[in-house]
């Protein structure tokens, strides 16, 4: 599962570039399958605990090999982060391009993020394992990625609010919303759970009737003081 979110990024991100040689898109090849045994790695290991020793040996690659294409193992991580990311922002405003309806703009975006995390598990706990690993400029990059993602959630949540004529505090909702959303990686059992819409339906039901519970504690206080 991960080889195909790598490979698929690699050719996303160069689809409005130039059509690439032969030898570039050989090069691209070998650079989708060093992250993809980078995650493994991660994932297995810890980035702490991983070594570029340990990532050239998963990729199958010499040493000074691997320094040819990446200087640090904190450039592979960053890799890896950026591609996620970008690729979940990218394919949430794809959807919610189709959708004008509050609620179900906000049950896009929990589909869009447990439909990539559950075919993605192990990016998904290397990203929530070493979230604060990124130092200086990548670290910046990405921290800027991810804002634009809980701002988009939080002007989700907004329009829900105002369209419902709800009380509650975005940012709370958002970070909850994450929370629920991003531990699935330690209980999910592909034998046992649904697939990614079941959960995702689910997991908004519990969601929006939650923050919905405020209009009926609005109402209450309106009753009571009349």
């Amino acid at each position: 599962m991960a080889a195909s979110f790598t490979q698929n990024s690699l050719v996303a991100n160069r689809q409005s570039a130039p059509a690439l040689s032969r030898t570039q898109q050989r090069f691209e090849r070998r650079l989708a399958k060093i992250l993809v045994h980078a995650t493994d790695v991660f994932y297995d290991k810890g980035y702490e605990g991983a070594s570029m020793r340990d990532l050239a040996r998963y990729s199958g690659m010499s040493l000074s090999g691997l320094y040819y294409y990446f200087e640090s193992k904190e450039k592979l991580l960053y890799l890896i982060q950026k591609h996620t990311f970008s690729t979940i922002v990218e394919r949430l405003r794809g959807r919610l391009d189709e959708l004008s309806d509050p609620e179900q703009r906000i049950r896009a975006f929990i589909l869009n993020h447990l439909e990539y995390f559950l075919a993605n598990r192990k990016a998904m706990k290397v990203l929530s394992h070493e979230d604060d690993a990124l130092k200086n400029g990548f670290g910046a990059e990405i921290a800027a990625i991810k804002r634009e993602y809980y701002r988009i959630c939080v002007g989700l949540l907004d329009d829900f609010k105002r369209a419902r004529k709800l009380e509650f505090s975005s940012r709370l909702a958002v970070l909850s919303l994450f929370g629920m959303m991003n531990w699935i990686y330690t209980w999910y059992k592909p034998r046992v759970d649904s697939g990614a819409e079941e959960i995702a339906r689910e997991m908004g039901n519990i969601f929006l009737k939650g923050i919905g519970a405020s209009r009926a504690k609005l109402r209450k206080k309106r009753l009571a003081v009349n």
